[in-house]
Formats: C-alpha cells, structure tokens, sequence
C-alpha cells in the first residue's frame, strides 16, 4: 500500500505541474498532504494521540498553502 501511494504521488507531481500548476503550489500541496495524511494515518493504524494541538498544525499547513495559493494570483 505505501509503494501504491509513493507512485501516485511521484506520477501525480509531475502531472500537476505539465497542467500549468505552479511548482510553488505543487510542491506545497504534496508536502501539506503527506504530513497530514500520515498523522491521520498513524491515528487509525497506531492509535498514536492526535490533540488539538495536532490538529491546529494540520490547519495551518492547510492555511499555509492556500496563502501561497492567493498570494501568487495578487502579483
């Protein structure tokens, strides 16, 4: 299942960004999802806490990318 999902991602890259998506905004989106996608992972699989703390992190990230998103549209 994890060779599945490093494929994907490794193809879906590169797909993202021959469709005109700036790398910036890829690369931010991989990186934002691998992280909050295995912390939600790592909850359901290992039972390992997942606090509020946590959960703010993940929507910061989410925050993150979505201000780089507006950002690069007000040059």
């Amino acid at each position: 299942m994890v060779a599945v999902g490093y494929v994907l991602a490794f193809v879906a890259l590169p797909g993202s960004l021959r469709a005109g998506m700036p790398l910036g905004i890829a690369y931010g989106i991989w990186a934002a999802a691998g992280v909050a996608l295995t912390t939600i992972a790592s909850r359901i699989l290992f039972h390992e806490p997942l606090t509020r703390t946590m959960l703010v992190g993940i929507g910061l990230i989410i925050a993150g990318v979505l201000l780089i998103e507006v950002g690069g549209h007000r040059g």
